[in-house]
């Protein structure tokens, strides 16, 4: 194990890694240092982009652009078709898509150790609405297309406004509803996985 360590440190020093983010690279999820092993060149972009889309997600919650929503909503939509996109041209779809598979493996450990994502306890039908979106982010733009960042952040918010992108549903009060329109309690979410949360397009309106 010291040496698998030993080795993982000169690869990240190699590469430009400082002490401190030697410190950080320990405290990743098990998928996620698997990503960075597997990515050395790739990784310390993937975190320069990470540390910005959550500045500008945390920017466009603020506004009345989405509905302020980051748990199941269309900033939470937003933060990872953004992530996808700002990703792909950085460091390549396919670089881009396994970190993104790899954040959703890490979900599923935080929900075995009863762990808060965005304030909640990540599930499945949260990390199916994530896949999706992921997946509509890669689909906008390319690798070294280097759109201008105001462009990508519109032609994001668009493809949500458009319904192109899929949010958990909810009425008003941001409780979770079933597709049939009930109200789920609280109480019948704690401690599972599959639950019977509804996915709809990300321009559905609550009531």
């Amino acid at each position: 194990m010291k040496y698998k360590c030993f080795l993982i440190f000169f690869c990240l020093i190699f590469v430009g890694y400082t002490q401190s983010s030697f410190t950080q690279f320990k405290k990743l999820s098990g998928p996620k240092k698997w990503w960075v092993i597997l990515h050395p060149f790739k990784a310390k972009k993937a975190l320069e982009i990470s540390r910005d889309v959550k500045r500008v997600t945390d920017s466009i919650r603020k506004t009345n652009m989405l509905d302020g929503d980051p748990s199941g909503g269309q900033v939470d939509a937003f933060r990872h078709a953004y992530w996808m996109a700002r990703l792909r041209e950085e460091i390549g779809k396919g670089a881009a898509r396994s970190l993104g598979r790899a954040h959703e493996r890490e979900n599923y450990k935080m929900y075995k150790e009863r762990r808060l994502e965005e304030g909640i306890v990540p599930d499945e039908i949260s990390s199916e609405m994530d896949f999706f979106n992921n997946d509509v982010g890669l689909s906008l733009t390319r690798k070294g297309n280097k759109t201008p960042r105001k462009g990508l952040i519109y032609r994001v918010i668009n493809a949500i406004t458009g319904g192109k992108m899929k949010v958990i549903k909810k009425n008003k009060k941001g409780e979770f509803l079933t597709c049939s329109g009930e109200i789920i309690t609280t109480a019948s979410l704690k401690g599972k996985w599959k639950n019977n949360k509804c996915l709809v397009t990300s321009n559905y309106v609550r009531e």
